[in-house]
């Protein structure tokens, strides 16, 4: 089977978006490939973040992770930073990288956007850490979102370099661009994808988010100035609202739009809604649950760190062996 490597940061909350374009993704495929996810602790510290808060969200991520169907006996999920293998080759890799490579990555310049000289090295030095994370296990596919394909077309690069001087060592991993709920927009502006660092709490929803909440977060939706819906003319916050609600039921988003042809904009909130509800459900509550037991969780990411640690030492030892690293 095809290896897939991807992970999350342990910062702000998930919301559907995270949910609809990897989380339910991942877990659909659990049986067709050998699945590697990883809580990327170390691209946390990047921005600024308070040491318990991100203790915390370590243990609630995995929490997700496992509530959302991650089956710790098909895919394996550990914390990047108890494979120090990760910190290591990522510094190594840094050595091969050039600067030019660095200064096209469109995403530092959007995250650093106005910080000026208080930007973290960390933030900019992200895409080789990113590589190092992919190349580590030999990865073949690295699901990711068209924001995201970028890091991965660099890796790519990166690996392709150390090849060309050291010989056959990493394996050229390819993205692997779903086209469904590839962009689930946010509810405040359609034209924007759901983001965890939106500062308008209202622009998602949260994958923990109470009933009462969820409905008061689509019923605030921005749509545009049309009452009733038409399929012909399905257009931004209203279409982003079919497609959550398709992606959902896994019912095609024509269906959704002619079953919903001449209601108005209200009704279909309300459905929406508690469709979200129920879906989000049953994750709610193996959330909850597990996290009243923190040792299981605990368990669960220190036998998965314990079961792929040996990979990832592997691909180290050659790497520093083809560079002339050490005694030995």
């Amino acid at each position: 089977m095809k290896r897939v490597f991807s992970g999350i940061q342990p910062s702000g909350d998930l919301h559907l978006g995270n949910y609809l374009g990897a989380l339910k993704r991942w877990v659909d495929e659990q049986g067709e490939k050998e699945n590697i996810f990883c809580i990327v602790d170390l691209h946390a510290i990047t921005v600024p973040l308070d040491s318990k808060e991100l203790k915390r969200k370590i243990r609630e991520l995995a929490a997700i992770y496992f509530a959302a169907g991650i089956d710790p006996e098909k895919s394996t999920v550990f914390v990047q930073s108890d494979i120090s293998a990760h910190a290591e080759l990522g510094w190594i890799l840094n050595c091969f990288t050039p600067m030019g490579w660095m200064n096209k990555m469109t995403q530092f310049k959007d995250k650093s956007g106005g910080k000026g000289e208080s930007v973290s090295v960390g933030l900019y030095d992200y895409p080789v850490l990113m590589a190092a994370d992919i190349l580590l296990y030999g990865t073949d596919e690295v699901p990711v979102g068209e924001d995201q394909k970028q890091h991965v077309e660099i890796t790519r690069d990166i690996a392709e370099r150390f090849n060309s001087i050291y010989g056959q060592t990493f394996k050229l991993p390819e993205p692997k661009i779903s086209t469904i709920a590839a962009r689930v927009m946010g509810l405040d502006d359609a034209t924007k994808k759901m983001s965890k660092s939106n500062p308008n709490p209202n622009s998602r929803i949260n994958l923990l988010d109470s009933p009462d909440l969820i409905r008061s977060k689509i019923m605030k939706a921005t749509t545009d100035s049309a009452t009733a819906i038409k399929f012909d003319t399905l257009k931004f916050g209203i279409l982003n609202l079919v497609e959550i609600y398709a992606t959902l039921t896994g019912r095609p988003i024509e269906e959704i739009a002619v079953k919903a042809e001449g209601k108005g904009y209200g009704e279909f909130k309300k459905e929406l809604a508690e469709v979200v509800i129920e879906a989000l459900k049953p994750i709610q509550e193996k959330y909850h649950k597990l996290m009243e037991n923190p040792e299981t969780i605990e368990k669960m990411l220190q036998e998965g760190a314990d079961k792929i640690r040996p990979i990832a030492n592997q691909t180290l030892k050659q790497v520093k062996e083809k560079v002339g690293l050490g005694t030995k």
